[in-house]
């Protein structure tokens, strides 16, 4: 094994991946060697442009294929037309905040689609392929959502808790093979989205950018510092070494102690 590109030769297929998180990991694991496919519901030239990118900056292939994680058919299509799945990321989500009495239908469902049920049907795909290859990791980007609650968050916090749940099961299921299963648990991550909500939180509560990221944004995070894709990414990579072979079933925090308190 090249210990600079530990992962080359696998391919590894990140769901929600053209960015944010999902781009994060997926350039990590690029730079681990890891032959990537990029997927979103979206089909332009920019996506196909950014996987381009990023195969030529690390020097392995990288893919983009459109798939709707809202589909169940389209979830398994996503796997069999990558052709390969070594490495499985299940990292797509949508969010909507509202009292449960006032939390619409039409949301429920499609968080509990793209969030939960995705992760399964991928799964399900990816599984024969491990087998076959003799060798998988699967690893679900949970939330601290996935270990405790807050308020207003009904769909997401139930998606989260499920994907936990079913970690544990897909590693139960694949304990004596060379296949492991696990679930990262972010706490919030500065991605463009988050950045991009940072003037506004301001404004509305009447602080500075400094006082709103420290004071409202980060409130439940007791580090006070947001984690990064990079460390998401890095993570994921040491769940694909040997070091973690006999890890699998578990839940990893990336949250500045949020899930310590």
């Amino acid at each position: 094994m090249d210990l600079a590109t530990p992962l080359k030769g696998k391919t590894a297929i990140i769901t929600g991946s053209n960015s944010g998180i999902g781009l994060g990991v997926a350039r990590t694991l690029a730079e681990a060697g890891a032959d990537v496919v990029l997927n979103s519901f979206t089909d332009n030239a920019d996506d196909h442009a950014l996987a381009a990118a990023i195969g030529k900056e690390f020097g392995v292939t990288a893919r983009y294929i459109k798939a709707d994680m809202s589909k169940p058919d389209e979830c398994r299509a996503l796997i069999v037309q990558a052709g390969a799945c070594d490495i499985l990321v299940n990292n797509a989500g949508i969010q909507h905040v509202a009292p449960m009495e006032e939390f619409p239908t039409e949301k429920w469902d499609a968080i509990i689609a793209i969030n939960l049920s995705s992760a399964f049907h991928t799964t399900a795909a990816a599984l024969p392929m491990m087998r076959a290859a003799g060798w998988g990791r699967i690893v679900n980007i949970a939330s601290a959502h996935g270990l405790t609650a807050s308020p207003y968050k009904s769909a997401y916090v139930a998606a989260k808790h499920g994907i936990v749940g079913m970690t544990k099961v897909a590693a139960l299921e694949t304990a004596k093979e060379p296949i492991t299963a696990n679930a990262i648990c972010p706490g919030y991550v500065l991605t463009p989205l988050v950045e991009s909500q940072i003037p506004d939180t301001a404004k509305k509560y009447g602080l500075s950018e400094e006082e709103a990221k420290q004071q409202i944004i980060l409130e439940r995070q007791p580090s006070k510092e947001f984690a990064t894709t990079e460390q998401i990414g890095g993570t994921a990579v040491f769940l694909c070494s040997p070091a973690a072979d006999q890890i699998t079933g578990t839940t990893i925090s990336i949250d500045g102690g949020w899930t310590a308190l």
